[in-house]
């Protein structure tokens, strides 16, 4: 049998694989050129602006502000919590639920609530090392965090609240990320948003039950306040056609002090000296301004000046002032009425009712009403010094407000306010400034304004204006100085500022104990300055 020959057919896979890696190493070549230049475009506009630390119940994340394209962008680098940790999480907080009761008084109450929390925390530990013995401390710290956050607060939303840098965190609807209002940036849209429709209803019910109101389908409305301080306005769905809507206002945690405000520009240290002297001296200030322009900071940042020794009462609808320990002071807050509509405490009760409180100095949050106005001008003509906000974007548009309805007060009685104060608000350039200082001139049937000083945005300055009328005479009537101790006193008082601008004394506390002694002792208060004496000033 003849054998058959073997065929030997040309190995041509071996050339084929190596056409084949070729053509791979190729493409790989192209897509890591095209990555590189992704990466190269990416960095060009996404742009790391900034990045800063919070803390939170002992929890520590990264805060990213990006720059991208669409503008900037706010980021919480929150770490991921597996389904493991997750069903840990859910055991522990069924155990804490089971060994501990809340009641509504511990709720209500922002000194017992935060025994509650430190309470909570220590149970939360001492469950987890028994179920995770070997647990690490930030691990350990890191979910008891996240614990109480759940479970006491608003969630991811705390990291929030609790950032220095934000005035403003709005929850429009499940559907769109969180937008927040930051003091360098503006708006800013972050990377959170909420699940669900019903966790934002949640949330609501959580802030309402903490001050003892309730939000639902027949009272869709909630303006009410966070422990912290916050201010909470909250709509339901449908009155909110998005969705449910959270809006939180937040509380100053470091209030601006007259210090911050000439340090950025916001006042002249001349405005800030004339106001200083008009509130020792218990002359009547109107501040006037649009919506976020800065009137509450401003009138929260003259209130030191107060002499410690003078009773004030402030009436306010949410509680946003915030005074130095030194000062006499009793704050009063409004209460809107239960679903039954009973227990309402309106602005004007409270305005009636501090008059039979003996107060030297009254301080209202906003004047909206006729009524309240009334009330207003009656204490101011009875000898009570007067501090009020209203919304008003110049002088001559204040007195448009004040004589006009709804406030309808009369010409003559504006002659009462000695001081009228105008905020503005650049939104362009994110500035807020001191647009007008000006009097009142009246009579019985008209009233105009003299502008004492006025912003001029060439140059970002604050100018004198004009000489005024009525301010340095109603001083000298009220003490009896001349013009000359008037303007040596001035004097005194800048070179009191001076020093504190110097040495960066810019706490509300430390600058109230300046405020302290000057009132006590000046003339050591003199001494201690001209020696730079800081530690005598503040340790006393």
């Amino acid at each position: 049998m003849k054998q058959k020959k073997k065929i030997h057919k040309p190995k041509k896979r071996k050339h084929f694989n190596k056409k084949k890696l070729e053509i791979k190493k190729h493409i790989k070549s192209k897509k890591e050129t095209s990555e590189e230049s992704n990466k190269i475009k990416t960095e060009s506009f996404n742009k790391e602006e900034e990045t800063y630390e919070i803390e939170v119940d002992k929890v520590k994340i990264k805060i990213e502000i990006k720059s991208l394209t669409s503008g900037y962008t706010y980021l919480l680098k929150l770490p991921e919590i597996s389904i493991a940790t997750t069903t840990l999480l859910n055991e522990v907080r069924n155990n804490l639920i089971t060994a501990t009761t809340i009641g509504m008084k511990e709720i209500i109450n922002p000194t017992a609530f935060k025994k509650i929390k430190l309470t909570f925390m220590k149970e939360a530990e001492t469950i987890i090392k028994e179920k995770i013995p070997t647990i690490e401390q930030h691990m350990m710290e890191f979910l008891v965090g996240k614990l109480m956050q759940d479970m006491l607060g608003l969630g991811e939303i705390e990291f929030l609240i609790n950032d220095p840098n934000l005035e403003e965190i709005v929850i429009t609807s499940s559907k769109e990320p969180i937008k927040v209002y930051h003091k360098k940036y503006g708006w800013l849209s972050t990377n959170l948003k909420i699940k669900k429709e019903e966790d934002i209803i949640n949330y609501s019910n959580i802030i309402a039950r903490r001050v003892g109101r309730q939000i639902n389908v027949l009272t869709p409305l909630l303006d009410a306040h966070l422990i912290s301080g916050d201010r909470v306005n909250s709509i339901l769905y449908p009155i909110s056609t998005k969705g449910n809507t959270i809006t939180i206002r937040k509380f100053a945690r470091d209030p601006y002090t007259i210090i911050d405000l000439i340090n950025n520009n916001t006042i002249s240290l001349e405005v800030a000296v004339l106001l200083w002297l008009g509130i020792e001296y218990e002359m009547n200030i109107l501040i006037s301004g649009g919506t976020a322009s800065g009137k509450t900071t401003i009138l929260n940042a003259c209130m030191p000046f107060i002499p410690p020794n003078h009773r004030i009462i402030s009436v306010e609808d949410t509680r946003e002032l915030m005074l130095p320990e030194f000062l006499y002071w009793c704050p009063l807050v409004t209460r809107s009425p239960n679903p039954e509509g009973k227990g309402e405490v309106s602005m004007l009760d409270l305005l009636v009712n501090s008059l039979r409180m003996r107060p030297d100095r009254i301080i209202l949050g906003e004047m909206r009403r006729e009524e309240e106005a009334r009330v207003l001008f009656e204490a101011m003509h009875t000898g009570h010094s007067v501090y009020a906000t209203l919304h008003a974007n110049s002088t001559a548009e204040t007195i448009s407000r004040l004589t006009n309805p709804p406030l309808n007060v009369p010409p003559n009685l504006l002659n009462t306010v000695n001081l009228n104060v105008v905020v503005f608000r650049d939104r362009k350039k994110g500035i807020r400034r001191i647009l007008q200082v000006s009097e009142f001139e009246s009579n019985k049937e008209d009233a105009t304004a003299n502008i004492l000083y006025r912003w001029i945005p060439e140059g970002d300055k604050i100018i004198k204006h004009s000489e005024s009328s009525r301010f340095f005479e109603d001083i000298t009537r009220n003490t009896g100085m001349s013009q000359r101790e008037i303007d040596q006193n001035l004097e005194e008082k800048k070179r009191i500022i001076l020093w504190l601008i110097k040495n960066k004394i810019r706490d509300l506390n430390d600058f109230g104990k300046v405020m302290n002694h000057y009132y006590h002792n000046k003339e050591e208060l003199i001494k201690s300055i001209s020696k730079n004496d800081i530690k005598n000033i503040l340790e006393k």
